[in-house]
């Protein structure tokens, strides 16, 4: 459970590499971080668990977000690369942001249905403080969606993500959204990395 990680301190959050962020996602990555089957397994669920239509924020996006073709609402884009994020067809609108300097979002109070974050949490030195203003800028009831695999940039990644596995890192998740004020959390293993990446989906709801 997520109550058995201990208070977590700044070293936690200490990176290999400390440079700019903005400059080593300056050059556009048109890559998946994930394979095929993995975000096969991520598009179903986020099918059974995300509202048809509404407003959806998804953080730390890039060039795709792996959505349901039968979702028809707004999704508000966030990233560290302009071209990835204007080459994502799912995308209404988006803004650059390095939430690792400014985690406050520029978005009002309870204006989305929910939240996704792909494959980037593991960058964030400011988790809590980052997660906090998701869930204000998501309605009562909206479900805050973390995916990850086993894939990162070592060098850019938490020192605390890099000591754990994957069980470690959905506990991780889960204090995360915990501290945050999301309740009824939840993780599903969507791959168990037999014949694919591992995926794993911690879940949240404002």
């Amino acid at each position: 459970m997520a109550k058995s990680l201990p208070q977590l301190p700044p070293e936690a959050f200490a990176r290999i590499d400390p440079s700019s962020d903005d400059a080593f996602y300056a050059e556009p990555r048109f890559v998946t971080h994930i394979d095929p089957p993995s975000v096969r397994a991520l598009t179903q669920f986020y099918a059974t668990t995300l509202p048809t239509n509404g407003a959806i924020l998804d953080l730390m996006s890039s060039w795709v977000s792996h959505l349901p073709p039968e979702f028809t609402g707004d999704v508000i884009g966030h990233g560290m690369n302009a071209d990835e994020l204007a080459a994502n067809p799912s995308l209404t609108s988006s803004f650059v942001q390095n939430l690792n300097v400014e985690p406050t979002l520029p978005l009002d109070d309870a204006t989305f249905d929910a939240a996704l974050c792909c494959v980037g949490v593991q960058y964030l030195a400011r988790p809590d403080q980052v997660f906090t203003d998701v869930a204000r800028v998501l309605r009562p009831g909206a479900p805050m969606i973390v995916s990850f695999s086993n894939r990162c940039f070592p060098t850019k990644a938490v020192a605390v993500w890099r000591m754990l596995d994957g069980k470690g890192h959905a506990d991780l998740v889960s204090l995360y959204l915990a501290r945050a004020g999301f309740s009824h959390i939840k993780s599903h293993v969507l791959c168990d990395g037999s014949a694919s990446d591992p995926l794993t989906a911690v879940v949240g709801y404002r």
